[in-house]
């Protein structure tokens, strides 16, 4: 790897090819930036006709040094005529962000180091390694003091901006003497997106007489010359075009040079081994073209790609004259201690093979989770607000050994850390309380005592459901303590401290100590009410014994709850859950006899309780391929959880031979009886409805994943266990599958792999580990569902998944493919790319390039209001017309769907 690094000819800058000057670098888009010069300077290289600028206004640590004299030469670029250092800190990081770096757009990033002796220590090991953003990048290693060292990257701005961070291993201080960054289009280098960055391991000009950059290559790549002795050298004076689209868009001056064997049909081109901190997934990509013209069939040129041996790709290579063609790949090569790769002509081919330029690159390492996106902007506010000087750098919570100071972080709420305690006490903080902090919702424990805050309590803090302690203890804070805070307090919700802020005060009266929580006084009537409802519940208790005991039950007949169901405190079914009797079911369903679906569980039947109130019965078959264990997790997860978005239990029924669970009933059946056109109405769902539905169904799985204490997975999220209310308001049902974590401190759940085919998380499936995301996987196979109105397997000659078949129909880049045609365009385009986007990132193959249900319920809101501004304007009447009103569609009667 050390190629990656270091020119192994001392004059390696002076023998870039310049050609003639070209226009501005800035005017491409250039940011380059010269480590160590004095803030403010900037100047342009006249070897190349790029700008530098002072690295001043991307870093507020380390200390410029300037390398030894011993050192400096004319052949030497300024850029190297001086360094940052970074003695104090483990980690030290450059931001660069707007206007040089756009939100999801690629670029070319790379770094320079030039150690040049400049602390007097020549011949001191020196090591340090180089991270982009919170993921390894390179190891930096200073073997020859008088060496250029340099690493390059190709990156997607996912975050819209790039932390260039230099980390402490111990051996030595880290510097950089340069940082280059390049916007490419985003069409090039496809293996490179927003999932997978790519480190650059060699780029060679084959046959070349020079080194090659800018102004020959418009992008700035660097070309290295490579030759071998049992290698030609050709070349041609003639254009070398790119076909278009090209995706790699190599110059020409690098396609007119190449090599071919000396006296031999094979050319093997390198050979290089794994390398250690990386997941070794390389991407070699070889670029040829023909350069001769080759005359009539005495003459061809034909040959086979072999990597280890193995053929690679399967195409037989026939170079086209004078265009530039790539061999490449989007999947890396399979995994080996070492790689070669050769190139093998035809038995009847008249010439050997012929290569022009080759490059390797390997997946850059993202073991590392970036932090909460929230997060991560709430602290750069923070930080900014208060210009605080402790080394915050780079990521807030990753990697966790890089937390920065006075922050605690959490790494199982989600997949992404979240800070979940800030400590700023003494840290001379002035100013009023940011709004910022209420941002951070995570957040459980922050402590601003002993600075310098004035102004008011911001009441926002109170929106912080997990908040335990503020410790506001000796400020100079003013006005009113925000009365939610105070209800917080006084609840034991929260521990407020205020001692030493004599101005703050309570109800109008200026103090400095808490109030004591208010006694209650008991009053006669409520005297009176202690003592009547205790014989009223005497009574009650009589009237459902005699009730019991008519119906003929009797104690051998039924199971004792206590038996069966954990105690109270193990999450038992709670008494406002109705127990019902087998015989009381009878008469509600009226003998079974309408039933509204049947699965794996057994069947579900409507019915009507004493006061009417419509319900949904489902009972257990004696057949079912689901238990007692099903029924019992079902009933105990829907006994804690409340929320508009999941069907609600109205009571269940537990005895011997019969087991039941009763709902409430949704007139209007499932989700997947409409898409699939089994309504009884037989209309299709319009766009409107459908976001509707798809924000209804993201918020019940967004409770269930924030709401619940521990979180719960659903593990069956599909368009079957989403059912519609008569106004079409979504509620998702089925909880027998699902798993509630051992505790909020766990991040996945180790299991079987259960669920329906096609709506499976891949992840899940391959690692048996369950994680919050897992539902996300499912849900957005559910959004694909309510886009396309298609099931998640299309069935055909081969069975595709809805997933592929999105993502194949995109490829053409017209929306209109995708959409459900029942539709009638009747929506708008935007709305429905925004959704359609949502939900490709919810079946992102790994679990952490998912949205978290919160993210996804934001951006289905933000899209609905996207739709409804499409949809007034579309329907703008006079004052004479009536406004056509969508009514809710009726179908038939519906309750859970069996599974």
């Amino acid at each position: 790897m050390d190629s990656r690094f270091w020119w192994s000819i001392l004059l390696a800058f002076a023998m870039f090819s310049v050609g003639a000057l070209s226009q501005s670098s800035d005017d491409l888009g250039f940011l380059s930036i010269d480590c160590g010069i004095e803030p403010g300077s900037s100047y342009v290289d006249p070897r190349f006709n790029i700008s530098y600028v002072s690295d001043a206004g991307f870093i507020d640590t380390g200390v410029n040094r300037n390398v030894s004299a011993d050192y400096l030469s004319d052949f030497r670029p300024p850029m190297f005529h001086t360094l940052r250092a970074f003695p104090n800190g483990t980690r030290n990081c450059y931001t660069i962000g707007s206007p040089a770096v756009v939100r999801g757009s690629k670029y070319l990033l790379r770094a320079w180091f030039f150690y040049g002796n400049y602390d007097g220590l020549d011949g001191q090991p020196q090591s340090f390694h180089l991270h982009l953003g919170v993921n390894y990048w390179d190891r930096i290693d200073v073997t020859d003091t008088r060496g250029f060292y340099w690493t390059e990257t190709i990156a997607a701005a996912i975050a819209g901006y790039f932390s260039v961070c230099l980390v402490n291993t111990g051996t030595g201080t880290p510097f950089i003497s340069g940082i280059e960054l390049r916007p490419l289009k985003d069409g090039l280098y496809p293996a490179a997106d927003e999932w997978r960055s790519l480190v650059m391991v060699d780029r060679w000009n084959l046959g070349a007489k020079s080194n090659l950059r800018y102004p020959d290559d418009p992008i700035d790549r660097l070309w290295l010359r490579w030759s071998s002795p049992w290698w030609n050298d050709v070349s041609t004076n003639s254009t070398v075009q790119n076909f278009s689209p090209d995706l790699f868009e190599v110059p020409s001056v690098v396609m007119q040079t190449a090599v071919t064997p000396i006296n031999s049909s094979s050319l093997v081109i390198t050979t290089w081994d794994s390398v250690p901190g990386y997941v070794n997934h390389f991407f070699p990509i070889l670029h040829i073209s023909e350069i001769f013209y080759l005359s009539g069939t005495n003459q061809s040129r034909q040959f086979n790609i072999f990597v280890n041996g193995f053929r690679w790709l399967g195409d037989i290579m026939t170079p086209d004259y004078l265009y530039s063609d790539a061999v490449y790949s989007l999947v890396p090569l399979p995994s080996s201690p070492t790689y070669n790769v050769s190139l093998e002509a035809l038995s009847n081919s008249t010439l050997p093979p012929i290569l022009n330029a080759f490059e390797l690159y390997v997946s850059m390492s993202n073991s590392s989770v970036p932090s909460d996106a929230g997060d991560v902007d709430a602290m750069t506010a923070i930080k900014k607000w208060y210009r605080i000087q402790r080394n915050w750098m780079g990521d807030p919570c990753s990697p966790s050994a890089f937390v920065w100071d006075g922050l605690n972080c959490t790494y199982i709420l989600s997949n992404s850390p979240r800070v979940t305690s800030l400590n700023l006490s003494s840290s001379g903080l002035t100013g009023e309380i940011t709004k910022s902090f209420a941002s951070l919702s995570a957040l459980q424990y922050l402590d601003l005592s002993h600075n310098n805050l004035t102004g008011p309590i911001p009441g926002i803090l109170a929106n912080l459901s997990y908040l335990k302690l503020l410790d506001l203890t000796d400020n100079q804070l003013n006005g009113s303590v925000p009365s939610n805070l105070l209800e917080m307090s006084q609840n034991g919700l929260l521990t407020l401290r205020l001692d030493g802020n004599s101005h703050l005060c309570y109800n109008g009266t200026l103090c400095n100590v808490m109030p004591a929580p208010k006694k209650k006084k008991i009053t006669t009537p409520v005297i009176v009410i202690l003592c009547i409802v205790p014989v009223l519940l005497l009574v009650l208790i009589a009237i459902v014994w005699r009730v019991r005991k008519t119906l003929g039950l009797r104690k051998g007949n039924s199971v004792d709850p206590q038996n069966d169901f954990p105690k109270q405190t193990d999450n038992a079914l709670h008494l406002d859950n109705r127990q019902f009797t087998y015989m009381e079911l009878h008469y509600i369903t009226n003998n079974f006899q309408n039933v509204l679906g049947k699965g794996g569980f057994g069947s579900v039947f409507h019915g009507h309780l004493e006061d009417g109130t419509q319900v949904a019965v489902k009972m257990l078959s004696q057949s079912s391929s689901q238990g007692i264990k099903e029924f019992l997790a079902e009933a105990q997860h829907l006994t804690r959880i409340h929320h508009r978005n999941l069907v609600s239990l109205v009571g269940y029924c537990k005895e011997v031979n019969h087991l039941a669970l009763v709902y409430e009933f949704m007139s209007q059946g499932t989700l997947q009886d409409h898409l699939r056109g089994r309504a009884n109405n037989g209309r299709a769902l319009s766009w409107r409805q459908r976001l509707h539905i798809a924000i209804d169904s993201a918020q019940g799985l967004e409770y269930l994943q924030k709401g619940c204490r521990p979180p719960l997975v659903h593990r069956d999220v599909k368009s079957g266990n989403i059912l519609l209310s008569e106004t079409l308001e979504a509620k998702i049902a089925d909880f027998g599958l699902s798993k509630a974590f051992l505790s909020e401190t766990n991040s996945h759940i180790s299991t079987a792999v259960v669920g329906t085919p096609g709506y499976l998380d891949p992840e899940y499936y391959n690692t048996y580990q369950l994680i919050e995301k897992s539902d996300v996987y499912s849900y957005g196979v559910v959004l694909l569902e309510l886009i396309t109105g298609l099931p998640p397997i299309i069935s055909g000659p081969k069975n595709v998944r809805l997933v592929q078949w999105v993502l194949q129909r995109l490829a053409r880049g017209n929306i209109e493919d995708v959409v459900d045609p029942r539709l009638e365009a009747e929506y708008d385009i935007n709305c429905v790319w925004k959704c359609v986007d949502i939900a490709l990132k919810c079946t992102a193959q790994r679990s952490q390039q998912r949205p978290t249900m919160t993210e996804v319920v934001m951006q289905l809101k933000e899209n609905l209001e996207l739709e409804n501004s499409h949809y007034n304007t579309a329907n703008t009447v006079s004052l004479n017309s009536a406004p056509e009103i969508e009514l809710p569609r009726m179908t038939e009667i519906s309750g859970p769907t069996a599974r």
